[in-house]
């Protein structure tokens, strides 16, 4: 009787271990996949990149006092952005997205004389951008979850085999709502009463933090989210019904699904 209790004690401790191991992997998992939300937002080089110009626009403005000297020293620190990426062989994407937005804030101003149309363009993209993270939600096709699934390696299995992190990015993606429309509603007044050296300013000040602010919640709210489940690509020629590749990752909660 004793000896019988005792190995069930010790099964008990084994299981107990090994739901304690299971747990500390799907921690790590989870930690793991959160820790990709700077990465996919471009790090702190991206939010340099699009931050920098607007700064480089007010002051040059204020200098000089002529739209097209600010517009084009603005477009001309863009272009630098991109040319420096391209020498070191980094990702451009960031730096271009910072081009284009810029390219057409210097249009605007320069044909309309008007210097707050600089930042009129990125003032529509906020406001368009927040619609579309609100009708992504609203559909149940998160944006935050389509943008960090290929980082995370999961793509898009979050949809329908693992409910935890699409309710973690629905939940996610309406906080970068609430906190990224947060510039419009500020800046947007300020635009109509065409008080530029304001505005300008007041855009750089609003520029990095939300971004961080929305970024850190997202964050921890994927640290308490499922791990995800990692995308399973398709079995390559004359590969035998479930037979593994090297390479295919596991989620840590089991083994991996196809997307």
């Amino acid at each position: 009787m004793s000896k019988q209790s005792g190995g069930d004690s010790a099964a008990q401790l084994d299981l107990a271990e090994i739901d304690a191991d299971e747990a500390a992997r799907q921690a790590q998992a989870s930690r793991e996949a959160a820790d990709t939300v700077m990465k996919a937002f471009g790090g702190v080089r991206g939010m340099i990149d699009m931050t920098l110009p607007g700064l480089v626009f007010i002051v040059t403005y204020n200098i000089t006092h002529k739209v097209p000297a600010a517009a084009w020293a603005a477009l001309a620190l863009s272009a630098l952005f991109v040319v420096a990426r391209l020498l070191k062989r980094e990702t451009v994407q960031h730096a271009f997205s910072g081009v284009f937005g810029v390219a057409i804030g210097a249009w605007i101003s320069m044909k309309t004389g008007k210097a707050e149309n600089f930042y009129l363009p990125g003032l529509l993209w906020n406001v368009g951008y927040c619609v579309g993270l609100a009708v992504s939600a609203l559909v149940r096709w998160p944006l935050i979850g389509i943008m960090l699934g290929p980082v995370t390696g999961e793509m898009f299995t979050w949809r329908k085999e693992n409910p935890g992190r699409l309710a973690a990015y629905t939940k996610a993606t309406w906080a970068w709502v609430v906190i990224m429309g947060i510039k419009p509603l500020i800046l947007f007044p300020l635009y109509f009463t065409h008080n530029v050296n304001l505005l300008g300013w007041l855009k750089v000040a609003l520029g990095i933090p939300p971004l961080l602010l929305a970024m850190y919640v997202t964050w921890q709210i994927l640290l308490k989210a499922p791990p995800p489940i990692k995308a399973q690509l398709d079995e390559e020629p004359g590969t035998e019904p479930g037979q593994e590749q090297p390479g295919h990752e596991h989620s840590a909660g089991g083994p991996a699904r196809r997307n």
